[in-house]
């Protein structure tokens, strides 16, 4: 009997093992000190990196499995990218947006400049530290209640137009520098002359427009009829396949046809699924896959740092990190403030904004790779991402006391209060806002009792053909799995006033726990088939649950209490004391309820 052998992929396993471990162990650290998992997962790639005693992970395999991890990152972006949530606030989003990436490229050209870098690797390197990272900003507005405020949106706004203005940079690096040596393309833009850099421009926009193009025309009729066609087979696995299918498909295609980055198309393939009726499904489908593949990105990153770099490099991080934490929150807030945007608006969006994360490394790496940008570089990025992501929660927290103290100390004028108009004081809209989970018999009832009052009701469905039929009726109807918490955020749960399960499901249980914790406030129906689970349901949270059993047993107890001659007093009567026997006792007296003695008539 031959031995075992040692498998030829172990260094895959033993990376992908190795990484992973040490980014659970650090992030789950990190999350405990109130930071974000990002940091611990940058110290987790410096402790598995080549630069650190002990284990040392394949730094090719990781940069592989970084790749697919910035492919689903640019397709989660894509997937929630509105062009009208942009709209919205274009006003401070756009001018913002452009005039701090134009001062942060502007000071990190100048600083780099002084360390001999040339002017095409400065100024890379600039747009690299304008950029903020997605990730980061929405965890902090999140944890401050400030993601669905005039604040949230307008940094949310500003943010996209920083993604964006990344994907552009990042589909013209090669066109400018394909062909560029060590000294960053310099020379490369010299020899061919003016006119040999605008026909190289030239050709990659063309490409670029064809993308776009073939994108959207033929994938916007193509790709939800894909993904209709997968969904009605009713596998979660093949949906979820698919999706990734669609994702690294495109991404590939749009590098070897059209010359454009990998994270252009995923980009783009997200932007066309988002906007169809599986946008909620794909994202939390692909959720899983995107975070793992994620966090090895951030594991590769932190891999590339060299802890004894700082010795000699620790000048350009000091700098780096001073644009990071100073320069490019004052360019943000005399943009906001020129705007005549309040101070609070300001100040918050630039704290919010006063860091750099998952695009600086992607637009680093390539540049890197390219010859543009020395290695030294990555260092310096790396130190000013950790030290800004964990120092922004604890900045933005004190901008409110410190707009607080200026304004007690009359630096700052206070907004002066200004009464609302007449009929300003309309209801919570909180409270017009139902989820109905399934929408068998049941959920189209309570949901047209709902409409009729004037209550919106938002269907949760896994039938793929009743949501698109719903949603050409008007009635807003989500795809997808209720026991996925994206699911539940995609249904505005956490607006909503109530929910309602339909339908008699094993995962009920699941579902209201989730619910709760998303939304402590929330009122929550649902069924059960049987009695028994009356209890737990209750436990898990739910404040009114339908038992088929009970409802059964309460119609048959009203039948026959009319068909005995009973008044209606006596009906009522008795119905109170079977509901109250069925429904508020405990599993013992549930038991004996089939030994009682039925009622006699009167």
């Amino acid at each position: 009997m031959q031995p075992l052998s040692v498998p030829h992929n172990i260094d895959l396993i033993l990376t992908l093992t190795g990484g992973l471990t040490a980014a659970l162990l650090l992030g789950f650290i990190t999350q405990k000190l109130k930071l974000s998992p990002i940091v611990g997962y940058l110290l987790a790639g410096i402790i598995v990196g080549p630069h650190s005693p002990g284990f040392v992970a394949d730094p090719d395999i990781a940069s592989q499995s970084a790749e697919i991890g910035v492919i689903l990152l640019m397709f989660g972006v894509g997937l929630h990218f509105h062009l009208k949530d942009l709209m919205a606030v274009r006003n401070i989003a756009v001018p913002g947006a452009i005039g701090q990436i134009a001062a942060a490229t502007v000071m990190g050209a100048l600083a780099t400049k002084l360390f001999g870098w040339s002017w095409a690797a400065g100024i890379v390197f600039g747009m690299a530290i304008s950029v903020a990272s997605t990730v980061v900003l929405t965890r902090v507005l999140s944890d401050n209640r400030d993601l669905h405020t005039p604040t949230g949106h307008s940094a949310i706004g500003w943010l996209i137009v920083e993604d964006l203005f990344t994907i552009v940079v990042l589909v013209l690096l090669p066109a400018i520098f394909g062909g560029a040596g060590h000294n960053g393309g310099a020379h490369t833009a010299a020899a061919g002359g003016e006119s040999s850099l605008w026909g190289t421009l030239g050709v990659a926009m063309l490409k670029l427009g064809a993308l776009i193009l073939f994108t959207f025309t033929i994938g916007q009729k193509f790709i939800p009829k894909f993904l209709g066609y997968v969904a009605r087979t009713g596998s979660r696995e093949l949906f979820t396949l698919a999706v990734l299918v669609l994702a690294l498909g495109i991404a590939v295609g749009a590098a070897k046809f059209f010359g454009a980055s990998m994270a252009l198309g995923a980009f783009l393939a997200g932007m066309i699924v988002g906007q169809s009726d599986f946008s909620a499904r794909a994202a939390s489908d692909a959720l899983p896959m995107r975070d793992a593949f994620a966090v090895l990105f951030f594991v590769s990153v932190g891999m590339l740092f060299d802890p004894g770099a700082v010795r000699e490099g620790w000048p350009l991080m000091l700098v780096t990190l001073a644009i990071v934490l100073v320069g490019k929150p004052l360019a943000a807030v005399l943009v906001v403030l020129a705007l005549k945007k309040p101070l609070r608006l300001a100040l918050s969006i630039a704290v919010a904004l006063g860091q750099i994360g998952e695009f600086s490394f992607i637009l680093a790496t390539l540049a890197i790779s390219m010859k543009i940008m020395p290695g030294e570089a990555m260092n310096a990025l790396v130190v000013a991402s950790i030290v800004s992501i964990t120092l922004n929660p604890m900045l933005y927290h004190s901008v409110e006391p410190m707009v607080r103290w200026l304004e007690a100390r009359n630096i700052v004028k206070a907004p002066e209060f200004v009464a609302p108009p007449p009929g300003a004081f309309q209801k919570d809209p909180t409270k017009d806002l139902v989820i109905v989970i399934g929408y068998g018999p049941v959920g189209r009832t309570v949901s047209r009792i709902l409409a009729d009052n004037s209550i919106q009701p938002i269907v949760i469905e896994l039938n793929i053909d009743t949501v698109l039929a719903l949603n050409v009726q008007g009635l807003q109807t989500i795809y997808g799995d209720a026991t996925n918490p994206e699911i539940l955020r995609s249904a505005r749960i956490a607006e909503a006033a109530g929910l309602i399960l339909s339908t008699s499901t094993p995962e009920a249980k699941n579902i209201i726990k989730t619910a709760r914790e998303l939304n402590p406030k929330v009122r929550i129906l649902t069924r059960s088939t049987y009695l028994a689970e009356t209890d737990e349901l209750r436990k898990a949270g739910a404040d009114g649950i339908f038992s088929s059993e009970g409802e059964v047993a309460l119609s048959m107890a009203d039948f026959l209490m009319a068909e005995m001659g009973a008044t209606d007093e006596q009906i009522d009567r008795e119905r109170e004391r079977v509901r109250k026997d069925l429904f508020q006792t405990d599993h013992a007296a549930e038991r004996d309820i089939d030994s009682q003695t039925p009622a006699k008539k009167s």
